[in-house]
């Protein structure tokens, strides 16, 4: 087996780093409301008891990420990796510029969700895959939604919907690459 076919089960694991320190973080405030909150208040460093365990799940499952493109996918999909690893940086720097740093933090989610929505169509166009349409669908759809105020909660929401979405296809594409040995 290649070396690249183990780097493979980063693309699974990543993922999974990601929810088990979101969903840690969330069971540890009890103050956190899916109907009030954004994700990445979890993440404020002066108010979040919490901050450096979610941020560094950021930073770790966004460098999983990158080392899963940059060694595995790379070879399979080009363009995709590409992309994912421009995702996976701009998820590195929601975690390193938290709520604190105001604008910016704000700047770096934008083009975190964004990046995610642009490497789900390369992967769809480049792969010719309708996981990545409907990967790019549901997490438009779960912001658009809420910016027009068609439900009612936090930004939390659209975020977890967006970034789960996304999910399917990372690990299809982990999965494939250390499937095909």
């Amino acid at each position: 087996m290649r070396t690249r076919d183990y780097y493979a089960l980063l693309g699974l694991a990543a993922p999974i780093v990601a929810y088990l320190f979101i969903g840690v973080a969330i069971a540890q405030s009890p103050w956190f409301r899916w109907d009030v909150n954004a994700l990445s208040d979890l993440g404020h460093s002066s108010r979040s008891s919490v901050a450096p365990l979610f941020n560094f799940g950021l930073l770790f499952t966004g460098l999983l990420i990158l080392a899963y493109t940059l060694l595995s996918l790379r070879h399979s999909a080009k363009w995709t990796s590409r992309a994912l690893a421009a995702a996976a940086f701009s998820l590195q720097l929601v975690g390193a510029f938290n709520e604190v740093y105001g604008v910016l933090h704000y700047a770096v989610s934008v083009l975190f969700f964004v990046s995610m929505g642009v490497a789900s169509l390369v992967y769809a166009a480049e792969r010719r895959s309708y996981l990545g349409v409907a990967a790019f669908t549901v997490g438009l759809a779960a912001w658009v939604l809420y910016w027009a105020d068609i439900y009612s909660s936090g930004v939390a929401v659209p975020e977890a919907v967006s970034t789960l979405a996304v999910m399917p296809w990372v690990m299809s594409t982990a999965i494939r690459i250390y499937r095909c040995k």
